[in-house]
């Protein structure tokens, strides 16, 4: 959804932020289902047992468990994303603003071919009128050879 976005020329950061967050909560609710999944067997689901009490020698030092992992990993993913979407919106504007440079250039093309028209118009026009305002410029007469 946030891809379509950007690639549709969205870049409110309100709304990039909203998308991200419910990114996050659908990952967070996949990692979810993961672990529901997990407890499945031959179709039917096995009850997680509810923790009563810490154990007496924790398995990991605090602070290091896997969901701690988990959220680290999922913090490091979700920044990311969030960086190659910020990479896709610089690409999209850029290639925006190639486009507009090049749609501009191809109009001043277009203008530029259209006034040499114009002009050479002109010239034909002028050309086919001023005859009789100017008389051609002819060299001396020739004077007649004089007699031996």
């Amino acid at each position: 959804l946030r891809l379509s976005y950007l690639r549709a020329g969205g870049h409110d950061p309100a709304i990039l932020d909203q998308l991200l967050q419910i990114q996050l909560e659908a990952t967070v609710l996949e990692k979810g289902t993961a672990g529901l999944r997990r407890g499945r067997r031959m179709g039917t689901m096995s009850p997680q047992p509810a923790p009563e009490a810490p154990p007496a020698l924790p398995a990991e030092l605090p602070g290091t468990g896997t969901r701690g992992l988990d959220e680290a990993l999922l913090t490091v993913e979700l920044e990311n994303r969030r960086l190659e979407d910020e990479l896709l919106a610089l690409k999209v504007w850029r290639e925006r603003r190639a486009e507009a440079g090049s749609r501009a250039a191809l109009q001043h093309t277009e203008e530029l071919a259209q006034l040499q028209a114009e002009v050479g118009m002109l010239r034909c026009h002028a050309e086919q009128t001023r005859p009789w305002l100017y008389r051609p410029v002819l060299p001396p007469p020739i004077a007649p050879p004089l007699p031996p």
